[in-house]
């Protein structure tokens, strides 16, 4: 994505303004905040590219705004947002011209993905062109990075950090992954820490060994195993991320098709791909940003 795109933010809460402000700039957006209706209508003269409503607040609403904006701007799309049990009002502002509604709590990366679409969608003419790699990835600077000679013992209290909920408010939120790329002292990537090489991290080395005389066969039963999942983690822990780690991810030019992408993983097994751009990473395409990318297809 080339385009800064510009998104007028309209929510009575203040916190959750803040908190999506700083969580979309860091996806690149450039972000105007409105306390109410009434402000976000004042606020198109700074020509935002998509506005992003919720439905539920005093004074004038989410309703009320959106036909007063499509009044102005008939072409501006309009992302609607409700909290559950409320779907019927945001079908409601669908049919009355909102570009889409999304129910709260919602995932930034759903969040991030529908406001590019939706800017797509208000500046062609004609049919849509299919995105590239480049669009769909999350940024590198979202994605978590360690070092190699770091400990695994930090490394999962930073994989942990990427599950944790980075916004206090009940509509939106910001899901983790399941990996960090691990950085060498170039900042280049040598390779890939997953929760699977965790696991495997902890597994007994008898299991990988030549296996032992029927004989002997009964000490290595897994009803031996009690207490060895805290022994062997504190164990690991101490380790350092290069020791466990796996090889960098397959590479993926950002200016491929998402067809390269998918075929990519399949026939390779893997769950994401590095995207890279002269030479650099610039970030990370996974599965979902792919099935997110199905949805839009069949809504189209």
């Amino acid at each position: 994505m080339n385009d800064i795109i510009k998104i007028l933010m309209v929510d009575d809460e203040e916190q959750f303004r803040a908190t999506t402000k700083k969580l979309l700039k860091r996806r690149g957006f450039e972000t105007l905040l409105a306390g109410s209706g009434e402000e976000a209508i004042d606020k198109l003269k700074e020509n935002p590219d998509v506005v992003i409503l919720d439905i539920k607040m005093p004074g004038m609403d989410g309703h009320q705004a959106l036909k007063e904006i499509k009044k102005r701007s008939p072409d501006l799309p309009v992302i609607m947002l409700t909290g559950h049990g409320a779907m019927p009002s945001a079908r409601e502002a669908f049919v009355e011209g909102a570009f889409d509604y999304l129910s709260k709590p919602c995932d930034m990366d759903l969040l991030a993905s529908k406001i590019s679409e939706a800017y797509r969608h208000g500046r062609r003419a004609g049919p849509p062109e299919e995105k590239s790699v480049a669009d769909v990835m999350i940024p590198i600077e979202e994605y978590t990075t360690l070092k190699g000679d770091q400990t695994i013992g930090e490394a999962v209290f930073k994989l942990k950090e990427s599950f944790a909920s980075k916004v206090s408010t009940s509509r939106i939120m910001e899901t983790g992954h399941r990996s960090v790329f691990v950085l060498d002292e170039r900042d280049r990537v040598q390779g890939i820490l997953a929760i699977t090489d965790l696991l495997e991290g902890i597994m007994p080395a008898y299991l990988s060994a030549p296996k032992p005389s029927m004989a002997d066969s009964i000490q290595y039963s897994p009803m031996f195993w009690k207490g060895m999942f805290t022994r062997e983690v504190n164990v690991l822990a101490k380790k350092k991320i290069k020791e466990i780690m796996s090889p960098a991810p397959l590479a993926i030019d950002g200016e491929s098709n998402l067809m390269e992408a998918a075929g990519m993983m399949i026939e390779n097994r893997v769950r994401r791909l590095a995207v890279m751009r002269s030479g650099e990473v610039v970030g990370v395409i996974r599965e979902q940003d792919l099935f997110f990318e199905m949805e839009e297809t069949l809504r189209e």
